[in-house]
C-alpha cells in the first residue's frame, strides 16, 4: 500500500526529530497525564501493545505506571530511536494493518494519535485487528483528531520532508468503527486546545 510506504518513509525520516520534540509529552499536559494514569488503573491484568508507539515515549510512561507495557511501530527508524532510549523496554517493527500479535493475548492496547495517517477505509480492518488480539474485557484506548476533513503533510519535524495524509474524524464515527468491531465505547472526551486541532479520547472495551 502506498500510503503505508509513504508512512514509514517520512517518520524514518524524522524519528530523531520527532523524539526530541514529544519526549516529555506524557507528562507536561495534565489531561493526558490523567488519561494514561486512568488507562493503566482499567487494565486489570497481562501485557498492553502500543500500537503505533514511535519513539516509545509513551511506552516508557506506561511501564512508569505499571503495566507491562510493550511498543509496535511501522518505522524502523522510530523502533532504532526507541530501543536506543528505552533500552529496557520491549520494541518491535510491525503495521497495525496486519498486527503480529496472537488472539486474545493483550490485557490492554493504546492507539495514541498513530491512526491519523490511516485511510478510513482501512479501520475497520485494523480495529478487527485490534478486536482479535485483546482479551475479553480488554482495554482500548484511543486518541486522534477530532474533525472532518484530510491534511496533507509535507513538511515535518525539524523542517524535514513528509509526505502523508492526516485523517481527523468525528467521534461519532469513530463510536460507529468501534461498535462494529465489536467493541463497547465508554468514555469520549474531546479536549480544544485554542492553538490546534480538537484532540479526542476514547476508551472502550
Amino acid at each position: 500500500m502506498t500510503w503505508l510506504a509513504d508512512t514509514r518513509t517520512s517518520y524514518d525520516t524524522v524519528a530523531v526529530q520527532y523524539s526530541d520534540q514529544v519526549r516529555n509529552s506524557p507528562t507536561e499536559n495534565p489531561y493526558v497525564r490523567s488519561t494514561l494514569a486512568l488507562f493503566a488503573d482499567l487494565v486489570s491484568g497481562g501485557p498492553v501493545a502500543d500500537v503505533g508507539c514511535g519513539p516509545g515515549h509513551v511506552t516508557a510512561h506506561l511501564r512508569k505506571l505499571g503495566l507491562d507495557a510493550f511498543g509496535i511501530d511501522l518505522s524502523p527508524g522510530m523502533v532504532d530511536v526507541a530501543r536506543r532510549e528505552y533500552p529496557d523496554t520491549r520494541f518491535a517493527i510491525g503495521s497495525m494493518t496486519d498486527l503480529p500479535l496472537a488472539d486474545a493475548s493483550l490485557g490492554g492496547l493504546i492507539t495514541w494519535w498513530s491512526l491519523i495517517h490511516v485511510p478510513a477505509e482501512e479501520l475497520p480492518g485494523v480495529f478487527a485487528h485490534f478486536r482479535r488480539v485483546l482479551r475479553p474485557g480488554g482495554t482500548l484506548l484511543v486518541g486522534f483528531h477530532e474533525g472532518d476533513r484530510i491534511n496533507r503533510k509535507t513538511q515535518g519535524y525539524g523542517g524535514l520532508p513528509m509526505n502523508v495524509h492526516v485523517h481527523l474524524h468525528p467521534v461519532a464515527r469513530m463510536r460507529t468503527w468501534l461498535t462494529a468491531a465489536g467493541f463497547a465505547v465508554e468514555s469520549e472526551t474531546v479536549l480544544t486546545p485554542a492553538d490546534k486541532a480538537p484532540a479526542a479520547i476514547v476508551f472502550a472495551r
